[in-house]
C-alpha cells in the first residue's frame, strides 16, 4: 500500500515551523519524512518541540530520546512552570531527557494554579500543558510572531483534520498543517514503518502516551490498572485531594482500581465512552 502522490512533496515544510512532536508513533513517522525531505537535516528556521506533562508514559520518554539520537535531530523538551515572576508567555522552562519530570510536576503545577480537576468538557490540561507551552517557546524564545504548526494527523482522521482547519480561522499567531494528511498516510503505513525501524515505542495501542488519561475508555483504564496498578495512585490522590472526579460520568479511578483488584477476569469492550482527543497532543 503506498501513499497518494502529489505534486509538491507535503514534507517540504516552510520556516518558521513548529513541528509538534507528542512522542507517538504517527508523529515520529511525520519527524523522519520531514528530515528525509531535507536530506536528514532540518532547514534553518524549523524546530521540533515535545511537550512534558509529567504523566507521560516512561516508553514515550524514552522514545522521544531515541528518534532524536538516532536521526540526529535536536528536540526541544518544554514543560509547564507556574510563577507569578513569569511573563504572560514565559510559563514553560525547557528540560532533556534526563531532567524531565516523571513524576507529574507540570501537570500539579497547572492544576494548583485553576483549583480544579479538568474534564472532558473543560480539557485545560492539553491546552495549557502543550498548546500554550509550544505557542510560549516560539513568542518566547524564538521571538516569532506568525509561524506554522506541523502537526501529525493522517489521512484516516479527516475529522481531526477538518477541525484543524476550522481552528484556522481563529485569531492565533499559527497556521496548522498535516503533511501525513496531504500525503495520504494511514495507520497502516505508519505500523508498516515502524515495523522496519530499529527501534520503536515500546507501549501498546490502548496504553496512549498520557498514562490514564480520562480520555480513555473506562475499559482501556481497567486494562491498564490490571498490569500498572501502580498507575493509578497520582489520579486518585488528585481527585482525593480536590473532593471531584476527573470524570462524573463514570467511577472515580480509585472505585475503577478497587474493582480490578477484586475481579479475576475482566470483560474488555464492555464499556464504549472513549471520548476522542481532536488535539493530536496526548496520542499520536
Amino acid at each position: 500500500m503506498g501513499e497518494i502522490l502529489t505534486t509538491k512533496n507535503p514534507y517540504k515544510i516552510e520556516s518558521p515551523a513548529l513541528i509538534s512532536f507528542s512522542g507517538g508513533r504517527t508523529s515520529g513517522y511525520m519527524l523522519y519524512h520531514i528530515l528525509d525531505a531535507f536530506d536528514g537535516k532540518l532547514p534553518e528556521g524549523v524546530y521540533v518541540t515535545f511537550a512534558n506533562t509529567g504523566k507521560e508514559r516512561n516508553e514515550t520518554l524514552d522514545f522521544v530520546n531515541d528518534c532524536s539520537g538516532h536521526w540526529g535531530v535536536p528536540i526541544h523538551w518544554l514543560e509547564f512552570r507556574d510563577s507569578q515572576e513569569k511573563a504572560k508567555f514565559d510559563r514553560y522552562i525547557e528540560v532533556d531527557y534526563e531532567s524531565a519530570s516523571r513524576d507529574g510536576t507540570p501537570f500539579d503545577a497547572l492544576i494548583n494554579r485553576k483549583g480544579y480537576l479538568p474534564n472532558p468538557m473543560t480539557r485545560f490540561c492539553t491546552v495549557e500543558l502543550k498548546i500554550r507551552v509550544m505557542r510560549d517557546f516560539a513568542k518566547s524564545t524564538l521571538g516569532w510572531k506568525k509561524w506554522t504548526n506541523v502537526i501529525g494527523l493522517r489521512a484516516d482522521e479527516a475529522n481531526r483534520v477538518t477541525n484543524m482547519h476550522k481552528r484556522n480561522m481563529d485569531k492565533q499567531p499559527w497556521t496548522a498543517i498535516a503533511p501525513m494528511h496531504d500525503a495520504g498516510v494511514s495507520e497502516d503505513h505508519v505500523m508498516e514503518f515502524w515495523s522496519n525501524q530499529p527501534f520503536d515505542l515500546k507501549i501498546q495501542s490502548h496504553e496512549g502516551n498520557c498514562d490514564l488519561c480520562f480520555l480513555k475508555a473506562t475499559a482501556k483504564i481497567n486494562r491498564i490498572l490490571r498490569t500498572n496498578p501502580e498507575l493509578g495512585a497520582w489520579w486518585i490522590g488528585k481527585e482525593k485531594d480536590y473532593g471531584q472526579p476527573f470524570r462524573i460520568d463514570r467511577p472515580t479511578y480509585g472505585a475503577i482500581l478497587e474493582g480490578v483488584q477484586m475481579q479475576s477476569e475482566f470483560n474488555f469492550g464492555i464499556f464504549d465512552d472513549l471520548l476522542t482527543c481532536d488535539t493530536n497532543a496526548c496520542t499520536d
